[in-house]
């Protein structure tokens, strides 16, 4: 190599801990390569995700004319799985490998079964949507088959992402937690990004082999990337299986986790947060198509600017607590950004202000950003060095699960308020389209203020710990 191209490699390794985002999480042991090689992980569940609860979502209906109450089962069915995740975070902390693995077994697992749940999906929803020679199939098969593919799908994305962000926190040192937790959700959201543009080109002209080439092209991907990101990331601790302690029950190991350092307290803080976070998620769009009378092009943007904020909350947050801040406050600044961001949501409908519509939905993925990486920054600090997986597990099944439901409950929510403001010509005071998202935004700030109550004595618990 020439002098020059060393200087400028000099240069570019100088520039990349100061503009690179979460670059300095990387510590000597844990270089930025393979901190950015495991994050792979979460690209491919975010690609699960798109496709999921966005891309199929729209196909299933559109052009395949799958009934939206079918969608909507099939949709729901992977949450089915995510209260399991405390059960896999405990299984890999007391895994015994005959290789010495506790994670790998675990992640390479839920890798498989998502591949297994794409490999049959684009067939399942042909037989479904009644396709090509798909008259020659009973209709259950089709419904079992599309039920039994998002199932494995949302098996195996649960499984990998607990056990991969257990590794995660068995790999880095505590100080460097906080910035490697910015760094795996960075990567989810930009693999969320990434894929969605990439299904939208790829699907912009739809025929049934171009869906079955997608979702198996996912399914390939999927595999390629978990396995780049695990390839030497886990040490193999060789013990003889008479040096190897009996794992407790997971009963017991619950019990314990639970006893310790109010940690239901956090788990309902965690949940009616991500439940005041989530509620709008299927609401948004139709806002402002319908309320503001946003173009279709205007409204798809708000995806971005709700993940944009989401970006700008966990690099703030990372940035933050790596000195030391106090997860739970900076969860509980989440949650206050949140209140004027669904408020200017709200006022945006009277005024008719998309901009004002469109800074309330960048603030709302800011205070979200805050909030996740507060709870989950918290719930890694708190968790007993055997107890890691249990301990992120749980918080991954409370998330998922409060999300999904808020995000059902919001949809029920918005359509009884409408239809009984439209046969009453008033709910609480209120008339028009706007009263059913006028409600569930109100209740999501009902919901952030509760979470602010539910985490006052463990800001006080902190101080205390902090005190000592």
């Amino acid at each position: 190599m020439n002098p020059i191209s060393q200087k400028l490699m000099r240069t570019w390794a100088d520039m990349g801990p100061r503009f690179l985002p979460f670059a300095d999480a990387a510590t000597p042991d844990l270089p930025l390569s393979r901190l950015l090689r495991l994050s792979l992980f979460q690209v491919s569940v975010g690609m699960a995700l798109v496709l999921l609860i966005g891309t199929l979502n729209r196909v299933m209906i559109v052009e395949l004319n799958v009934p939206a109450a079918w969608v909507a089962v099939m949709i729901s069915l992977p949450l089915i799985f995510a209260p399991f995740r405390a059960f896999i975070g405990f299984r890999s902390d007391t895994h015994v490998s005959a290789l010495g693995w506790k994670r790998v077994p675990y992640i390479w697992r839920g890798t498989m079964v998502q591949f297994g749940g794409l490999a049959i999906m684009p067939f399942a929803l042909l037989v479904l949507s009644g396709g090509g020679n798909a008259h020659q199939w009973p209709a259950w098969v089709g419904h079992m088959g599309a039920g039994l593919a998002f199932l494995l799908v949302g098996a195996g994305l649960h499984t990998t992402q607990t056990a991969g962000l257990a590794l995660a926190t068995d790999l880095a040192p505590v100080e460097s937690q906080p910035k490697v937790v910015g760094l795996m959700y960075v990567m989810l959201l930009l693999g969320m990004i990434g894929s969605a543009f990439i299904f939208g080109e790829v699907l912009a002209e739809f025929s049934p082999g171009r869906l079955i080439q997608v979702i198996q092209g996912a399914a390939v991907a999927t595999l390629i990337l978990n396995a780049i990101a695990l390839w030497k990331q886990e040490s193999r601790k060789r013990t003889s299986r008479v040096e190897q302690e009996k794992p407790s029950s997971f009963k017991e190991a619950w019990a314990a986790f639970t006893h310790g350092d109010n940690a239901i307290r956090r788990l309902v803080a965690v949940g009616l947060g991500t439940m005041a976070f989530s509620m709008e998620d299927v609401l948004l769009e139709p806002y402002g198509g319908q309320i503001l009378e946003l173009s279709v092009a205007a409204t798809t943007k708000l995806t971005a600017t709700l993940a944009i904020g989401g970006l700008l909350g966990f690099g703030l947050a990372s940035k933050v607590l790596s000195r030391g801040f106090d997860p739970f406050r900076m969860a509980a600044y989440g949650a206050m950004v949140g209140v004027p961001a669904f408020l200017a949501v709200i006022f945006s409908a009277p005024l008719q202000s998309p901009v004002m519509f469109g800074l309330g939905t960048l603030a709302i993925g800011f205070g979200g950003g805050l909030f996740g990486h507060g709870t989950l920054t918290a719930t890694m600090n708190h968790a007993p060095e055997s107890q890691a997986g249990l301990a992120l597990g749980t918080w991954g099944a409370v998330q998922a699960s409060a999300a999904g439901m808020a995000v059902a409950l919001g949809g029920v929510l918005r359509d009884v308020v409408s239809g009984l403001a439209e046969r009453n010509g008033s709910f609480f005071g209120h008339s028009g389209p706007a009263t059913g998202y006028i409600f569930v935004y109100s209740i999501e700030i009902v919901l952030l203020f509760a979470a602010m109550v539910a985490m006052v004595p463990l800001l006080r618990n902190f101080r205390r710990v902090a005190t000592a």
